[in-house]
């Protein structure tokens, strides 16, 4: 059976292949764009966060709440642009020009 490390790491291939086609599109909107991108500043903070939790406290990154707390808190922000990038969007398409 896969491990789970494993299947998170090849996860990132087709989600940088979303990416990439997303990245190629006249549609869709820069914000909501950087958004995304925004996920992998999370994958890059969380990582490291990880494993500092089970080096410096033998725990992992769930158990030790301040630094869960902000590896997540970079999901949290990557998500704000992301609605705030297709509301921009959506305002956009429904004014009248």
């Amino acid at each position: 059976m896969i491990s789970k490390e494993t299947l998170f790491a090849l996860s990132l291939f087709p989600y940088l292949g979303f990416l990439w086609f997303l990245s190629r599109t006249k549609q869709m909107p820069r914000l909501a764009l950087m958004g995304f991108y925004g996920t992998l500043v999370f994958v890059a903070i969380t990582i490291p966060a990880a494993i500092y939790a089970q080096v410096h406290y033998g725990k992992s990154l769930a158990d030790v709440d301040w630094l869960h707390g902000s590896a997540e808190s970079f999901l949290t922000l990557a998500n704000i642009v992301l609605v705030l990038g297709f509301r921009q969007a959506l305002m956009a398409a429904k004014s009248p020009e």
